[in-house]
C-alpha cells in the first residue's frame, strides 16, 4: 500500500512556450496524469512508488523503485530496477534498452512516450493532439474521434441514400478478468484484442474504444446483412485468439450488437441507441453472440 504523500510530483517543469529545444521528455499518454510531461534534463531519472523518486507514481502496480532513465554511452536507456511487475518498451519487457524517438515505456498501469529531437515543443504539440482523439491504452480512436467520424458518415448517408452500419461490443465478464489476474491483466487484453482486431479493419470503416471495455466498429456503405456476418468474424477471431497474460492463458469472448439506418432511425443518437440495445440483447441471451 502507499503513504498518503505519494502523490506524483515533477522536479523539473517548465514552460512549454519556452525555448526547450533539444530537452528529451516524457508524456504520460495512458494513466492517471494525463498528458503530463516529464523534462529530462537530470542525466539520472527515477521512476516509482517512493516519494524520492524523481517521477512518482501512485499506483500499486508500480514498485517503490521501479525504472530508471539513464544517460548512456549510447544515448538514454530505460533500466528496470528489478520491478515486480516489469518495465516494458513497446511492449516488450526489457532489463535496459535504448530509447528512441517516440517509443512507449510502460511502467505499471502507466504509458509513457518519449520525445527526442529538435523541436520538442512542436512534437509535444502534436502528441497533445493526438492524445485527444486516440486511446492511449490501445493506441486505436477514441470515442471522441468515433463521434466526430459517424456525424459526418451518418449524414453522408442520409444525404446520398446510403447504408450505414455500426457494431458495439464489449468483453464477457471483464470484471472477472481484472479479480482474478489484476488489472494489469485488463490492460493487456483490452491491447492485445485491439491488435488483432484492427487488422481486419478496412481503411475506409472505423475501429474505436468507445470507453472501459466497450469498443466500436463503423461500416460505411455496409448493410444489416453485412455487419451482423461482420460481427461473427470479429467474435470468432476474439474466441479462438490465445490470450495470456504472465503465463496464465485467458478465455476471453465478445458480445456484439448492431445497429443500421432505417426510416425511423433519424439521428447519430438513434443508430448508437439501436446498436446499444442490441448489445445488451446478446449479454442477456447468452453472451458470446451477435445480435442486429
Amino acid at each position: 500500500m502507499t503513504s498518503g504523500d505519494e502523490t506524483t510530483r515533477v522536479t523539473s517543469v517548465h514552460n512549454i512556450s519556452g525555448n526547450i529545444e533539444g530537452a528529451d521528455c516524457l508524456i504520460q499518454i495512458y494513466g492517471k496524469h494525463l498528458g503530463r510531461k516529464y523534462d529530462l534534463y537530470d542525466p539520472i531519472v527515477t521512476i516509482g512508488r517512493d516519494p524520492k523518486n524523481t517521477i512518482v507514481l501512485d499506483s500499486d502496480s508500480v514498485s517503490r523503485r521501479h525504472a530508471v532513465i539513464e544517460l548512456s554511452d549510447q544515448g538514454r536507456l530505460v533500466r528496470d530496477m528489478d520491478s515486480t511487475n516489469g518495465s516494458y518498451l513497446n511492449d516488450i519487457q526489457v532489463r535496459s534498452a535504448v530509447l528512441g524517438n517516440g517509443d512507449l515505456v510502460k511502467v505499471g498501469d502507466t504509458i509513457f512516450k518519449y520525445l527526442s529531437g529538435a523541436n520538442i515543443e512542436s512534437l509535444y504539440h502534436e502528441e497533445i493532439y493526438n492524445m485527444t482523439i486516440h486511446d492511449g491504452l490501445t493506441q486505436i480512436p477514441n470515442k471522441r474521434f468515433f463521434s466526430d467520424h459517424l456525424e459526418k458518415e451518418f449524414s453522408r448517408a442520409k444525404r446520398y441514400g446510403r447504408e450505414l452500419t455500426v457494431l458495439m461490443f464489449d468483453l464477457d465478464h471483464f470484471k472477472l478478468v481484472n479479480d482474478t489476474f489484476g488489472h494489469l491483466s485488463g490492460d493487456y487484453v483490452l491491447k492485445e484484442l485491439a491488435t488483432l482486431l484492427k487488422k481486419r479493419i478496412r481503411k475506409e470503416e472505423m475501429f474505436a474504444r468507445y470507453g472501459g471495455e466497450e469498443f466500436v466498429v463503423v461500416l460505411p456503405e455496409s448493410d444489416l446483412e453485412t455487419a451482423i456476418q461482420f460481427g461473427e468474424i470479429l467474435r470468432e477471431l476474439v474466441e479462438k485468439y490465445d490470450f495470456e497474460f504472465e503465463n496464465h492463458p485467458i478465455n476471453v469472448t465478445i458480445s456484439v450488437g448492431v445497429g443500421a439506418i432505417t426510416d425511423e432511425v433519424t439521428s447519430v443518437t438513434d443508430l448508437i441507441k439501436v446498436a446499444d440495445v442490441n448489445l445488451y440483447k446478446a449479454k442477456d441471451g447468452g453472451r458470446n453472440r451477435v445480435v442486429g
